[in-house]
């Protein structure tokens, strides 16, 4: 183990400089990257989970893990970073910012480390949100989900954590650790060494219903229906959405819901303004206006400008 902790460093920083001869601006502008912060969080609820960031040095989860890639390519990530597919990096529900992991796909033995800047994922059973590049070591990206086990690296994530704190940004954090994969830098030891937590509970499994069309009924004319493109089921669910947009016509709503429909259960609501049929295109309901919120902030980073939370 003395010796599989420098490689795996090594194996990181290997990867970040692969990744970065391919980049192609994913960063701010003129294609260099937000430098971020040194960022634990408040608690927050999700779809009535409540989540606690935390400072942690020695954390082991076991769960599944997913990736996000071109839609969120380029945006903000939760510590201020721009998100690069293209770097190995990762989002955790509670995990300080930054920290390092090493993933483990359980299904192939394959293992990757990833550096934490940013949060999520909320589906059910998820514990990490791979970029594209940390997904493929693992070889997930077809299937879009794997069974892994993580496992925090300790005098790797302090030493991020004391570059960060004075300023350093992504290229700085990278030669801290190379610095102590080569044994040029004492292993930083943290102060205090919180005792092994709990992983928190999965989010709860949100109800997802259609709302009825709130007036006139689906027009006769050729094309789809506001019934055959609700999604959903008929039980009791919350009452909040994300809208993305109003469209004059019923194929351009529909077009639009197709784009969003991996961000969750898509539905058009018809409606009438000014004497004239509206389709507006909206995801959900959640059950909370925060749960809602946090779809809605990741619609915009991902382009969709005028997202934003509902009631019905």
């Amino acid at each position: 183990m003395r010796f599989f902790r420098p490689f795996a460093v090594l194996v990181l920083l290997a990867c970040l400089g692969a990744c970065a001869s391919h980049r192609g601006g994913g960063g701010g502008s003129a294609g260099v990257p937000s430098r971020g912060m040194y960022k634990v969080g408040n608690p927050y609820q999700i779809d009535g989970v409540t989540y606690v960031p935390q400072e942690e040095f020695n954390h082991v989860e076991t769960g599944i893990a997913s990736w996000y890639g071109p839609g969120f390519h380029s945006k903000a990530t939760a510590n201020g970073e721009t998100y690069d597919q293209g770097d190995h990096t990762a989002a955790h529900r509670t995990l300080q910012m930054p920290a390092i992991v090493r993933v483990t796909n359980l299904d192939n033995g394959r293992s990757t480390v990833v550096r934490i800047n940013d949060r999520g994922p909320y589906a059910r059973g998820r514990i990490i949100d791979m970029s594209r590049a940390a997904a493929e070591d693992l070889q997930m990206t077809g299937r879009g989900t794997a069974r892994v086990r993580i496992e925090q690296l300790g005098a790797e994530s302090q030493a991020v954590k004391e570059v960060a704190l004075n300023g350093g940004g992504r290229s700085e954090q990278h030669a801290a650790l190379a610095q102590l994969a080569s044994g040029q830098r004492s292993a930083p030891v943290p102060a205090t060494v919180p005792p092994p937590t709990a992983a928190p509970p999965p989010p709860q499994q949100v109800l997802i219903r259609a709302e009825p069309p709130p007036v006139a009924p689906a027009p006769s004319r050729a094309g789809p229906t506001i019934a055959s493109i609700a999604s959903g089921s008929s039980q009791s669910g919350g009452s909040f959405y994300v809208q993305t947009g109003a469209f004059s016509t019923i194929n351009n709503a529909t077009r639009q819901r197709e784009l969003i429909s991996s961000y969750g259960s898509t539905e058009i609501f018809q409606a009438s303004a000014g004497g004239h049929e509206v389709y507006r295109v909206r995801v959900g309901p959640y059950t909370t206006p925060d749960a809602a919120g946090i779809v809605a902030d990741r619609l915009k980073r991902s382009g969709y400008g005028e997202a934003r939370v509902v009631t019905d």
